[in-house]
Order: structure tokens, then sequence, then C-alpha cells
């Protein structure tokens, strides 16, 4: 699918949900639909810039990756973002490169993970007087 047709219904969308938002609207007084108004221009503004920085076969993948886990595709998009924001990336982000940066976050959560702390805790174990007891014994 090109940008263009892309742009086109995400138009068309926000067109019909400000034609729902207009005749339901009337018993939130005008706060509902003004933080409505600012969630939608906000998700505007980073679907553009997601389209100037993913090729179509990269957001392709995030949208496949947006199905499985929301929070997982919402982190990497905002890591693409940032990186644009402050100059980092210089041309589109291709969908290798973007298999290279879900490969690097999977390890940075995979070392955060397998952190495992254990603490035990005297009184219910062995002590050194009854392995010395047992190995008498023997």
């Amino acid at each position: 699918m090109a940008d263009d047709d892309l742009e086109q219904i995400r138009r068309a969308r926000l067109q019909q949900l400000r034609e729902q938002g207009g005749g339901g609207g009337a018993g939130n007084g005008g706060e509902g639909s003004d933080q409505d108004a600012q969630r939608q221009r906000e998700a505007d503004q980073r679907n553009s810039i997601l389209t100037q920085i993913l090729t179509p076969d990269a957001a392709d993948r995030i949208g496949r990756i947006r199905l499985v886990k929301e929070s997982r595709a919402a982190d990497i998009e905002n890591r693409l973002i940032m990186l644009a924001r402050t100059g980092q990336l210089r041309a589109k982000v291709t969908e290798e490169q973007l298999k290279e940066l879900l490969g690097a976050v999977a390890e940075q959560q995979e070392k955060e993970e397998s952190k495992i702390v254990v603490n035990r805790r005297g009184g219910g174990g062995w002590d050194d007087d009854d392995l010395d007891d047992l190995l008498k014994d023997v």
C-alpha cells in the first residue's frame, strides 16, 4: 500500500471520527472532545513521523508485531521516533534494520529479566555438625 493511500485512509478515518464525535458528545461538555481531539492529533503526528522514517516493509512488520504484542510495537516505535527527532536516522529504516533493533531490544530485556536473587534463611537447613554426623556413620 502506497503512502498516499495510507494518508487518504487516515484522513477518511479522522473525518469519520469527527462526525461521530460531533453527534454524541453533548453529555461530556467540551472537555472530552478536546481530549479526544488532542489524542487524535498526537496519533496523527506519530503516524506521520513513522511513515517518513519507515520503509513499507518495516511498517508492515511493526503492524504484525502490534497484533501480537502492542507494548513491544509501541516501545519500538517510541525508540524510532526518538532516533528520528535526535537526527540519528539518516535514511528510512528497512525491515532488516528493524529486525536488528528488535534483536537488541530482546537481548536487553532478557538481561534485565534474567537476574535471579535467592535469599536463603537459616534454621531449616543443614549445618556442618549435621554433615559431620552423617559422614561418621558411613
